[in-house]
């Protein structure tokens, strides 16, 4: 039985992986580069279909699975409203500090959803378009590897920094993916190194808010967390 159970745990861990590093990515660059631009609130409701599949995959016939909902939701919401809060200094949200925290304490999908759902969802307020998809996939995808890296992060003060400001430099590359494609309509490199090279102050912003969140935020938050997965069992492997 142990087998059996364990065999069905490495199939779901390697269908969470091909989900977050292959079918999402290549559904983002398809909807971006092949479609037209239209069709982006049709490739964002995709991406969203697909980051909440690994998570339902994890949770089905788990007792806890509401409880668990509940609190990605309840982190979703603040990290939405977080990028409300600072909306007046672009680049400076808790977003990716947040979605890392989830990643670090509840797992890789966990981290991945917070992080992808957390972009849509704001994005109501700041403005859907073909970037979402980019946005989604950028933070979700920095949640992702907050979880499979946790072990090195948790309890590891310098290493979370370094993986903070690492997320920052991460997130500008992959949206300025979008804005060659956006310029272009196809990738060119040195169009992209050319981005690269004139977003460097936002990406230095971006990785400045993301130390100062996560120093602000994670022992508050991750404690939290800690009490409620130990309290009620919750996003037990």
């Amino acid at each position: 039985m142990k087998d059996i159970l364990k065999c069905k745990d490495k199939k779901k861990s390697w269908c969470t992986i091909f989900f977050i590093t292959v079918l999402i990515p290549i559904s983002v660059w398809i909807g971006s580069a092949i479609f037209p631009e239209r069709i982006y609130a049709l490739t964002a409701l995709i991406v969203v279909v697909l980051s909440c599949i690994p998570v339902f995959m994890r949770f089905e016939k788990r007792e806890n699975v509401t409880k668990e909902l509940t609190v990605l939701a309840v982190l979703i919401a603040i990290s939405a409203t977080g990028r409300f809060i600072f909306a007046w200094i672009p680049g400076f949200k808790p977003v990716t500090a947040i979605t890392v925290i989830t990643g670090v304490y509840l797992g890789r999908e966990a981290g991945f959803v917070v992080g992808s759902l957390s972009a849509v969802v704001s994005n109501f307020y700041f403005g859907q378009g073909p970037w979402t998809p980019f946005q989604m996939f950028s933070w979700g995808f920095i949640g992702f590897l907050a979880g499979v890296f946790a072990s090195h992060l948790k309890n590891k003060k310098m290493n979370l920094l370094v993986y903070g400001a690492l997320a920052g430099i991460l997130f500008s590359l992959i949206m300025d993916t979008w804005t060659t494609l956006w310029v272009d309509g196809s990738f060119n490199l040195a169009r992209y190194l050319t981005l690269c090279i004139a977003a460097l102050p936002v990406t230095i912003e971006y990785i400045i808010s993301n130390i100062v969140f996560l120093i602000i935020m994670y022992e508050k938050i991750g404690d939290v967390l800690e009490r409620v997965t130990v309290k009620y069992g919750l996003f037990q492997q």
